[in-house]
C-alpha cells in the first residue's frame, strides 16, 4: 500500500590565460594564481540548454523581485516561479514555517495570486531580469493544470515544472504525485503551455520509479527530484503541533540523502531520463553530488532562506569544484556514480520499493 499524504559574485566566467607575454611568475605577483582553463557550466535538461545547471527551487526564491537584489538572477541556469494555480489561493494557516534540527519544516499551502494575476504584475518584472524562467504550476483536477498551463502559453517560459504534490479532488482528496494515472493526467494536461514540461515529485510513494514512468509516458521531458518529505514537530509545552496546519513538509539537510538515493534510483531503474536534483543542496560538492547521482542540473531551496545568495553561491562553488577536480564540463558529472558502479562491477546500485533495504533500527 502506498504511504501518502497532502504535505506537500558576480560571474568568474571562463579564466583566461592573461596579458600577452605576462608569464605565470608575474602573474602570481600581480595577486593571481596561474589561470587554468575555464569549465563549461552548460547543461542539457531534454531539448532545453542552460548556461550552467544550478536553478532556484520553487517556492523559496518568490516571485523574481525579493531575490533580485541580492544577485544578477540572469546569472542562474533558470529561475523557478513559486507555484500558481489558475485562481487565487489564500494558503495554510500561520505559523507556516518553523525551523528543525537540519532544515525546516513548511506548510505554507501553496498560496499564490493566480497565474494571470502573475503574469500580468510579475512576470514582466523577472523578465526585465534577463533571467530565463521556469514557471511552476499546480491544481486541484487535471482541468486546473490544463487551465494554468493554457495561461502561461506565449509567456516565454524556458519550461513548464509541473508540481503534483497537491490534493487531487477527483481521486478522494489523494495527492496526484501518489497515484501514476493522476500524475499521468496532471503532465497531460500542462503540455497546453507549449513548452517543455518537467514533473516535480514527491519522495513519499512506495515506488517513486512507477510514478516517474508514468509522467514521463504523459509527455514529461525531465523530472524533478525531489519535493519535501513528511515531517512534523511538537512543542512539548502545549503538546500542538508547531505548524498551524499540524504537519507540513521538511527540507534542507536532513533531505539531502533521500533525494540523491531517490535521483540515483530512477537513473538506474529508466536510464539516462533527464533529472533536476533538489533536496538540501548549500554547497558545490552537494550539487556534484547529486549531479553524480544522475541528476543533468540542481535547484537551491531551503539555503536561501538563511542567505538570499546561496543559489549563486552554489555556482561559484560547483565551479571552483570542478576546476580543483579536473572536472572540464559540468556536464560530465551527470551520472558519474553509475559509470563508477559499471566499471566496479557493481552496476545497479540500490532498489527502490519497501523490501530494497532492510536497515537495524
Amino acid at each position: 500500500m502506498r504511504r501518502c499524504d497532502a504535505a506537500m559574485s558576480d560571474s568568474l566566467g571562463p579564466d583566461t590565460a592573461g596579458p600577452p607575454g605576462v608569464g605565470p611568475g608575474v602573474r602570481r605577483r600581480l595577486g593571481g594564481a596561474p589561470q587554468r582553463p575555464g569549465v563549461d557550466m552548460t547543461v542539457q535538461i531534454g531539448s532545453v540548454q542552460l548556461a550552467n545547471p544550478v536553478m532556484t527551487a520553487s517556492g523559496t526564491a518568490g516571485y523574481g523581485a525579493e531575490l533580485a537584489a541580492y544577485m544578477d538572477l540572469a546569472s542562474l541556469g533558470a529561475f523557478v516561479t513559486k507555484s500558481l494555480s489558475p485562481f487565487a489561493w489564500d494558503g495554510n494557516p500561520a505559523p507556516r514555517v518553523v525551523g528543525a534540527s537540519a532544515g525546516m519544516l513548511n506548510a505554507v499551502g501553496l498560496q499564490n495570486p493566480g497565474v494571470e494575476a502573475w503574469r500580468e504584475n510579475e512576470l514582466p518584472r523577472l523578465q526585465r531580469t534577463s533571467a530565463r524562467v521556469v514557471g511552476s504550476i499546480w491544481g486541484r483536477t487535471a482541468a486546473d493544470y490544463a487551465a494554468a498551463a493554457e495561461a502561461l502559453a506565449g509567456a516565454g517560459l524556458t519550461a513548464l515544472e509541473v508540481n503534483v504534490s497537491c490534493p487531487n479532488l477527483e481521486g478522494r482528496g489523494r495527492m496526484f504525485a501518489c497515484d501514476p494515472s493522476a500524475t499521468a493526467d496532471a503532465i497531460a494536461a500542462s503540455t497546453a503551455a507549449g513548452v517543455p514540461v518537467w514533473a516535480k515529485l514527491t519522495p513519499n510513494v512506495t515506488d517513486l520509479v512507477e510514478i516517474a514512468a508514468a509522467a514521463l509516458e504523459a509527455g514529461a521531458e525531465a523530472l524533478t527530484l525531489i519535493n519535501t518529505v513528511l515531517g512534523m514537530s511538537i512543542d512539548p509545552v502545549t503538546a500542538k503541533p508547531t505548524l498551524g496546519i499540524g504537519g507540513g513538509g521538511l527540507s534542507g539537510p536532513a533531505i539531502r540523502p533521500v533525494a540523491v538515493r531517490a535521483v540515483y534510483d530512477i537513473r538506474a531503474a529508466l536510464g539516462e531520463v533527464p533529472i533536476v536534483g533538489v533536496g538540501g543542496i548549500a554547497k558545490g560538492s552537494h550539487a556534484a553530488e547529486l549531479m553524480a547521482a544522475g541528476a543533468s542540473a540542481v535547484q537551491i531551496g531551503t539555503a536561501s532562506f538563511y542567505d538570499p545568495r546561496a543559489p549563486r553561491g552554489v555556482l561559484d562553488d560547483l565551479r571552483n569544484w570542478c576546476k580543483q577536480h579536473g572536472v572540464a564540463a559540468a556536464a560530465e558529472l551527470t551520472g558519474r556514480a553509475h559509470r563508477s558502479a559499471a566499471a566496479s562491477g557493481t552496476a545497479g546500485g540500490p532498489r527502490s520499493g519497501p523490501s530494497a533495504d532492510l536497515s537495524d533500527d
